[in-house]
């Protein structure tokens, strides 16, 4: 018997992050929205633990580790331990969500492998309780089982679906060189010493959302890390240049960075943003959101 369970790439409508907790989290108000980039996580029988990652020819796949402590080593044995039996599987991970790219990935591979892995070994587990193991592999990771759109807060890990018919359009830029989520929480406390503890609410990102309207959305975007990550990597700032004179609505860095995002006006307007930054860039990438958290495509 193999599983295969596909889980979206997030992205933050609202990133608001507020001074570092006691425990050396920050705290955050976000909106996430799962986009149509999305990893495969196939789970299959084996006397032992194995664990392979496939990539498109646009990744590197040095940058995704197989051994050690890849997030979805530590999923298996969290979920094992759980219940108590050994973690015996062969794991593999088709990519296509970027790495290092704040969207992510580690998150969405986690979240996949804990539904493949708790399917393939006939556990059971109650979603509270998934979402409890999800929130200890990491804060993006609870949501990856969700998916649609959520209000997030906490370190991001206390997700609550928020309602979202619409579908939005974006143009998503990877970039060859990742950049450290550490590196730019850091740089955001350098920056911002006397931030508050409380981040900023997402009131008007939430509106904007309710209204169906891109441009509302375009004006309501916000990512309390992109001033820092644009500090540390300057050239994402032409990058949002570029998308707005290519007809994007907004552009805003994705995340802790690099990948930067672009809102269009419908799925038309994407594919010519995405077709004019192609003339620049060697990945652009289109995808729609919300779409749907970890999910089961193939059980055989």
């Amino acid at each position: 018997m193999t599983v295969t369970v596909r889980a979206p790439a997030k992205i933050n409508l609202h990133l608001g992050v507020g001074a570092p907790r006691d425990d050396g989290f920050h705290p955050l108000v976000t909106v996430y929205q799962a986009v149509g980039l999305c990893d495969d996580v196939t789970a299959a029988p084996s006397p032992g633990w194995t664990l392979g990652v496939t990539v498109p020819d646009w990744m590197d796949a040095d940058d995704v580790p197989v051994t050690g402590d890849n997030i979805v080593d530590r999923a298996g044995r969290l979920l094992a331990r759980r219940h108590g039996i050994p973690a015996r599987a062969a794991v593999s991970v088709t990519k296509a969500i970027p790495v290092a790219g704040g969207m992510a990935g580690g998150s969405a591979d986690a979240a996949a492998a804990l539904v493949a892995l708790d399917r393939l070994w006939h556990l059971e587990t109650p979603d509270d309780d998934l979402l409890a193991l999800a929130a200890e592999l990491g804060s993006d990771v609870p949501f990856a089982l969700l998916g649609g759109t959520a209000l997030g807060t906490g370190r991001g890990e206390l997700v609550e679906p928020v309602a979202d018919p619409s579908t939005w359009w974006w143009v998503v830029v990877p970039s060859a060189q990742g950049l450290s989520t550490p590196a730019v929480y850091r740089r955001f406390d350098e920056i911002h010493p006397d931030a508050p503890v409380e981040p900023p609410d997402a009131d008007t990102t939430l509106a904007a959302l309710a209204t169906g309207d891109p441009e509302r959305l375009a004006g309501a975007l916000h990512n309390d890390l992109q001033e820092a990550a644009l500090d540390l990597r300057p050239d994402l700032a032409d990058l949002l240049e570029k998308g707005r004179r290519a007809g994007a609505l907004r552009g805003i860095v994705s995340g802790s960075g690099p990948t930067c995002l672009f809102l269009a006006d419908d799925a038309d307007a994407a594919r010519n943003v995405a077709g004019r930054l192609s003339a620049h860039h060697d990945v652009v990438l289109v995808a729609n959101g919300p779409v749907a958290g970890a999910h089961v495509v193939t059980y055989a």
